[in-house]
């Protein structure tokens, strides 16, 4: 079995909102857990090489299929929110504008049958490089009484859908099954020896952490991949000999919160990347179930 290693990338030099400034359009803004630019750009340049296909199953806005595309690779994605796969295809527009070289394809249906989705791409993706949801909502974007000299905290573009059946809205245990038919969907998506990327990271419920990286890890070896390296991609950036912060407002909410309590909880500086290999020999796929109403967006 290949050596697995552990590689740091300097990935959070430049904030979020500076990486897509000018590279989406300004309505990206409004998705409450986007993949850090960065993260993409640098995973699809290592692990694919001009031309190649890469698929995201829960493509959000577009940012897997944009760097890709900005790459000179082809890219599919799969959105179950139609209004954010509308502005995936919106970002891939505006790439196509700024001279992208590489073509995308956006779908807007249920990625737990995404083979049955994009059949064309069996066995020829690349990478697949994806995230799954960290719950119904996020943090999005916040007003505190420092910022506006009133009471309490203001929050909005915070919640990913208002759509029970999306996956964001489930309980550890139905988020987990779900994204597990996800990860075997990719495996069919992907040639022998192509490479499943993931961006996660640990979270809280009620101040306990879950362990998601671990979690996502396994469920990737039960769909038949089989686990190469894992890259420490910094949300944070690097200074002179210090780490700029760049935690959110709740996130050192929560950790100050818990010091005051006794518990010397740090707010997250970092996303893995848990990288995966597809054998070259993989198992026979299992039966899919019955396939849900799509629409391919333009």
């Amino acid at each position: 079995m290949a050596e697995v290693t552990t590689s740091v990338w300097a990935t959070g030099q430049r904030p979020s909102r500076v990486q897509r400034k000018g590279r989406y359009v300004p309505e990206s803004m409004r998705h409450p857990g986007k993949m850090l630019p960065a993260i993409a750009a640098q995973a699809i340049e290592i692990y694919t090489e001009p031309g190649e296909l890469v698929v995201d199953p829960m493509c959000g806005i577009g940012t897997t299929l944009v760097e890709a595309t900005h790459l000179g690779r082809h890219a599919a994605g799969v959105e179950y929110e139609e209004k954010w796969a509308r502005l995936a295809v919106a970002n891939l527009g505006h790439a196509r504008q700024q001279g992208a070289t590489g073509f995308g394809r956006v779908m807007a249906g249920d990625s737990r049958h995404i083979a049955r989705l994009l059949p064309d791409l069996v066995g020829r993706a690349a990478l697949v490089l994806t995230s799954p949801p960290y719950g119904a909502a996020t943090h999005g974007h916040i007003r505190s009484t420092r910022d506006t000299g009133e009471p309490g905290v203001r929050k909005w573009n915070q919640r990913y859908s208002a759509d029970r059946d999306n996956l964001a809205h489930q309980q550890l245990p139905h988020l987990l099954e779900g994204f597990g038919r996800i990860l075997a969907g990719c495996v069919e998506l992907l040639r022998p020896g192509g490479v499943v990327a993931i961006t996660v990271r640990p979270y809280r419920v009620r101040g306990e952490l879950v362990d998601l990286p671990g979690h996502v890890h396994r469920l990737a070896e039960e769909a038949g991949l089989v686990f190469a390296d894992r890259i420490v991609c910094l949300l944070c950036g690097l200074g002179d000999g210090h780490l700029l912060n760049r935690a959110s407002f709740f996130q050192l909410h929560e950790a100050r919160k818990a010091w005051a309590r006794g518990l010397p909880i740090h707010a997250v500086a970092h996303e893995d990347l848990l990288v995966l290999r597809r054998p070259q020999t993989p198992p026979a796929p299992e039966p899919h179930a019955a396939l849900t109403t799509v629409r391919e967006l333009q």
